[in-house]
């Protein structure tokens, strides 16, 4: 590998950059033998890159099969670019459609270093609602949006997340790995996710996916209500409402 001339190129950081450079756009999980090849790199150095890489989640060790592909991190910084306006220009007809729908608080969110960050809100116009704030953080595993979201990412990739430590919002926050991974299995069966009181007291919210041409979350939709409007009705009309729109903004974007 030939490094551009320059007395401020630092050698490692720009092989670093190469190799993921070179897993992304191979366009599906390489070994580090296909890395080292196509680089004219040691194999011992590329190895420490790729775990390095892997460790910050800018790429992803698929272990079992030992090959690394693209990583949270990595399409973390992709989404912030022109496609997050593009997201959130499909996404805001549907949501006022739903807001108007239910008069309830609507929520578009993505995933960024193992949370969720709003990037549109469609608040109730009713006394009591629920608020959150665009650009406010909230953790993946005590939201409807994040266990959305986490109940679609890759196993390595969800199993990484789910062994940080995992913080209680609330009393009835779920910490315990296990339970959670019951529950996104429940997710992905049925199509939507759904909190009550995990994050903040007396809220409850249902979340659906918004997934790629590769079945990959690029972002979630949901639905926020004071626990007190709670009821089977307005859960299984929110869902069906939020399963669609989700399906409706992946075709958008999809299409181009």
């Amino acid at each position: 590998m030939t490094l551009p001339e320059g007395d401020y190129i630092v050698a490692p950081v720009y092989k670093a950059i190469k190799v993921l450079e070179f897993v992304a756009e191979s366009g599906r999980d390489v070994s580090l033998t296909e890395v080292a090849n196509a680089l004219g790199m040691p194999k011992t150095t590329v190895f420490r890159y790729l775990q390095t890489l892997s460790a910050t989640m800018f790429l992803s060790h698929d272990a079992a099969r030992d090959r690394y592909g693209v990583g949270l991190r990595f399409r973390g910084l992709a989404r912030a670019d022109n496609s997050m306006h593009r997201l959130r220009r499909v996404a805001v007809p549907v949501m006022r459609e739903l807001n108007q729908t239910f008069n309830e608080t609507i929520n578009l969110a993505i995933e960024s270093d193992g949370e969720i960050v709003y990037i549109e809100i469609m608040e109730s116009t009713r006394t009591l609602r629920m608020q959150a704030r665009v650009g406010s953080r909230n953790p993946l595993h005590t939201t409807a949006l994040g266990k959305a979201i986490l109940a679609h990412l890759r196993e390595n990739e969800r199993d990484a997340l789910l062994a940080r430590r995992l913080s209680e919002q609330t009393y009835r926050s779920i910490v315990d790995s296990k339970i959670l991974r019951r529950q996104l299995k429940e997710v992905r069966t049925r199509g939507y996710a759904i909190e009550i009181g995990e994050n903040e007291e007396s809220a409850m919210c249902i979340g659906v996916a918004i997934l790629d041409d590769l079945s990959y979350p690029i972002a979630a939709i949901s639905l926020s209500a004071p626990e007190q409007r709670q009821t089977a009705e307005l859960i299984d009309s929110a869902s069906a409402a939020l399963i669609e729109a989700g399906r409706k903004i992946a075709e958008q974007m999809a299409g181009g």
